[in-house]
């Protein structure tokens, strides 16, 4: 029998927010594999729990060396609890190799779900959260970060970073040039801490805000890419786009019908722009 890999959320702030199962997977861990060792401590001192397993440190500088062992264990039937400094553990912080490492073992792999800096931001940010997507930390060089930010211009999407705090101003800044000035945003900073803030407001305001310097464990959420207005589309290309469709094999009433919702125009322009062309000497 293989064992079990435990991906642990950790709070993101208060540790009052540990969920219960946090406290009886730590202690009833065979292996404990820690971003942090000192602060997995201070968590357990915390939480009143007493650790008998094995604790090995695992972070980004040692993930590629440390994940065969950790797999190994686990092939042995081991428990392995993962836990990271704060939020669940793949998500922008190490465990991604383990879990990919793990699956291709046939081993499996469970969750103790714990409190996210994604989805607090999210809900405090006052921005849509019916459709959003996460983009982790940006690039630090500044030519690469703009050019990411202008790949994901036009996503409709409610977008998520994570940034450090001394490049705050910079990120917003380069945000409000790919994005638009007035596109809005909110800056979470500190959630569920002691001194926790949202600002919220257009990216040129935040940008001037953060110029001034923010500290703390930053989250960013920006307002997704307005929806298209009406194409202006002149009778000629009107026309055009009908015919081939036409072309295409659709009858005539439902391509003029599928042009003008494309344009956003009443069918009837659409048709008279038909009639006008095919009466034209």
């Amino acid at each position: 029998m293989t064992g079990t890999l435990v991906l642990a959320g950790t709070p993101i702030g208060d540790v009052a927010d540990a969920p219960p199962r946090l406290a009886a997977e730590l202690a009833a861990a065979e292996v404990i594999a820690a971003e942090d060792t000192r602060r997995l401590r201070r968590l357990t001192q915390a939480l009143g729990v007493h650790t008998t397993g094995r604790v090995v440190s695992y972070f980004e500088g040692n993930e590629s060396a440390r994940t065969p062992e950790l797999v190994e264990a686990l092939a042995g039937g081991a428990r392995v609890l993962l836990v990271t400094d704060a939020g669940m553990p793949s998500v922008s912080d190490p465990g991604y190799r383990l879990v990919a490492a793990a699956v291709e073992r046939d081993i499996k792999v469970t969750a103790v779900p714990g409190p996210s800096a994604v989805l607090t931001a999210l809900a405090v940010s006052g921005l849509p959260v019916d459709r959003f997507c996460f983009e982790g930390f940006l690039p630090r060089k500044a030519g690469e970060r703009l050019a990411r930010l202008r790949d994901v211009a036009a996503e409709r999407r409610t977008l998520v970073y994570f940034e450090a705090p001394h490049r705050l101003d910079d990120t917003l800044a380069a945000m409000a040039e790919a994005f638009g000035a007035d596109r809005r945003a909110a800056v979470c900073r500190e959630l569920t801490k002691t001194y926790e803030e949202v600002k919220r407001g257009p990216l040129k305001d935040l940008a001037a805000w953060a110029a001034e310097g923010v500290r703390g464990e930053i989250t960013i959420v920006v307002e997704g890419a307005p929806e298209p207005g009406p194409q202006e589309l002149d009778a000629e290309e009107l026309v055009r786009r009908v015919r081939a469709r036409e072309e295409a094999g659709e009858r005539r009433k439902e391509a003029i019908a599928a042009v003008a919702a494309e344009a956003g125009l009443p069918k009837r322009e659409v048709f008279d722009a038909v009639v006008a062309a095919k009466n034209a000497p």
